[in-house]
């Protein structure tokens, strides 16, 4: 059985993300697995829109996280591609940003193996021709 849903365009992907904002109205921890460009910065760009957030949303590669406030709502946007040793998430305080009441969604949780919680729900995007096709579970 086929549980990959195909996604053809940036428009779609973004119309997931948009529908994650609804099933998680307040906290939770959500990974996003997949290659360089599959649509992970993509997908979170479609939450935060749903949530109502109207600025500029890039991938954090060089920051590692992002906050975003949105009216009594944390989200925190991480990527973790650049991290070279899981302990720097300590050093980065990660324990403060994993809160009941944030939602946190993490690129490249891989990296992060033994310091993040396990999560609400596990995405993965993989490439399938020019469009995509993501997995939740």
């Amino acid at each position: 059985m086929n549980n990959w849903q195909r996604v053809d365009d940036e428009a779609a992907m973004l119309a997931v993300g948009a529908t994650l904002a609804q099933r998680f109205p307040s906290g939770g921890l959500i990974t996003l697995h997949g290659d360089l460009g599959a649509g992970k910065t993509t997908l979170v760009r479609g939450l935060l829109r749903a949530l109502g957030y109207r600025g500029n949303v890039k991938s954090p590669t060089y920051t590692l996280v992002e906050p975003y406030y949105l009216e009594g709502r944390d989200v925190f946007h991480f990527d973790l591609y650049r991290l070279a040793e899981p302990e720097e998430l300590e050093y980065m305080g990660i324990r403060d940003y994993l809160r009941p009441d944030a939602l946190c969604l993490v690129e490249w949780p891989e990296k992060a193996e033994g310091y993040l919680p396990p999560p609400d729900l596990r995405i993965h995007i993989r490439y399938c021709g020019t469009a995509r096709e993501i997995f939740m579970e």
